[in-house]
């Protein structure tokens, strides 16, 4: 069985500067890895918040190598350099709202701001792309929203199966 890959992008202008440590991207790692139970390889990268940057970055992590699973911090609000959600665009083949949608709801629960939030989700082949926000605390909140139809999404785009510590979160798998 060939090693299964999540990718990590941390869409950063300052992390990439070095003005501070990426706190996102490895709080997205530990929360996947508290998740799962299946071993992965995680594929990680702070990047500058450039959209061909971002684009190139997630392509290489879903095409070249073999990522089932994309998820990126950073870069989803109203700012100008704020361009993930875009990138995210440009390189899907379809476009999942309901994952942005419900990742809002959950956040305006905690903080007004979350309407300006752009996150989105989408695949690109059999790897799912989320996009989720830059601070530790939402990204928690914004994976243990949506992360139990992450693995039967994977399932229906041709990704390996990911099974979850259930006594952390629980997968959604219909009955077939």
């Amino acid at each position: 069985m060939s090693t299964i890959r999540i990718g990590v992008i941390s869409a950063s202008d300052r992390a990439t500067a070095g003005v501070y440590d990426d706190i996102s991207g490895k709080a997205i790692e530990e929360t996947l890895r508290e998740y799962l139970t299946t071993d992965f390889q995680a594929v990680y990268r702070v990047i500058a918040d450039e959209q061909p940057l971002i684009e190139a970055t997630m392509i290489e992590m879903s095409d070249e190598l073999g990522c089932c699973l994309v998820v990126t911090t950073g870069g989803t609000g109203p700012a100008p350099r704020d361009v993930t959600p875009e990138a995210t665009e440009a390189v899907c083949d379809k476009m999942l709202p309901g994952f942005g949608e419900l990742m809002r709801s959950t956040s305006l629960q905690y903080v007004p701001t979350a309407i300006l939030s752009r996150q989105t989700a989408g695949t690109r082949g059999s790897t799912l792309v989320i996009n989720l926000p830059g601070r530790p605390k939402a990204i928690r909140e914004c994976l243990d929203a949506v992360f139990p139809a992450v693995p039967y999404c994977i399932d229906l785009i041709g990704g390996p199966r990911l099974e979850t510590d259930e006594a952390v979160i629980k997968a959604f798998r219909p009955r077939s």
